[in-house]
């Protein structure tokens, strides 16, 4: 199995990667610091079960994620797994990506939007092939009058929009890849697991990585899954309303291509 990992160099991506390397899969581990991720990926080596090679881009910049994807297409011929990891949380103030775009609606769903779309012809080529969505349950309507929360911005409305989008992209992904032998699911791990960014925002903890990597283990490896289920924890779960609105669904696609183009020209 190769599969790629999103966020991979520490936390819940960090542990995902380990768990599937120890099942013999080449995992592509992705981040933005080299260090950690050569790191990993001779931790795999030194296990000697799957294998692992590291690959650098910064979701800040759409430029550089779909060098990421043109990257992976030439270099893989095949990719069972993608799961679509990487994220940030609790910027007090609100930023902007290097594409002008509010950064939690960049890096937590519109770079992932990018890097899926632009890998699909090798998922459809390797299916059966999976898509695995690290969403929230904290999750916020998008407002398509105001989807860069220049007005009333908050840190958690941006994040929590940003886990809404990713969950109804899934949804909307889903219906577009029937019939492909390619899934799609999205899900909450775990609620505020022990992670550097929990730690550095200063919340205090309320669950383990490893909770959360058994839950994104279990869309892994689980048989029969709805395509296009949302998942909380191991359990089949409703998301907001919104993600269920096709017309809001249809729209955020829309506004997405739109946003990528502006950013970066035709995909």
């Amino acid at each position: 199995m190769i599969t790629l990992i999103t966020g991979s160099t520490s936390g819940l991506g960090r542990e995902v990667a380990v768990r599937l390397a120890r099942r013999g899969a080449h995992v592509i581990v992705h981040g933005r610091d080299r260090e950690r991720g050569e790191a990993l990926v001779e931790q795999i080596a030194r296990e000697g079960m799957g294998s692992a090679r590291f690959y650098g881009a910064d979701f800040s910049r759409l430029g550089s994620v779909k060098e990421l994807a043109e990257r992976i297409m030439r270099d893989y011929d095949r990719l069972d797994l993608l799961i679509n990891n990487a994220g940030i949380a609790g910027l007090p103030q609100r930023r902007l990506s290097a594409d002008g775009y509010e950064l939690h609606f960049q890096v937590n769903y519109l770079a992932h939007f990018l890097l899926t779309d632009s890998l699909l012809p090798l998922l459809y080529r390797s299916a059966p092939a999976r898509i695995v969505n690290v969403a929230s349950a904290a999750q916020a309507p998008i407002d398509f009058d105001d989807p860069q929360i220049q007005r009333n911005y908050s840190s958690g409305r941006g994040y929590a929009q940003s886990k809404l989008a990713l969950i109804a992209f899934t949804r909307t992904l889903a219906q577009r890849i029937h019939g492909s032998g390619v899934t799609a699911y999205s899900l909450h791990p775990a609620t505020l697991m022990d992670t550097r960014m929990v730690r550095e925002s200063g919340i205090e903890p309320q669950s383990t990585v490893d909770e959360g990597a058994e839950a994104v283990m279990h869309l892994v490896t689980a048989d029969a899954l709805e395509n296009g289920a949302y998942f909380n924890g191991l359990v089949p779960a409703r998301a907001h309303a919104q993600a269920y609105d096709q017309d809001a669904c249809a729209r955020l696609w829309t506004l997405s291509e739109k946003l990528i183009e502006a950013a970066i020209g035709s995909r």
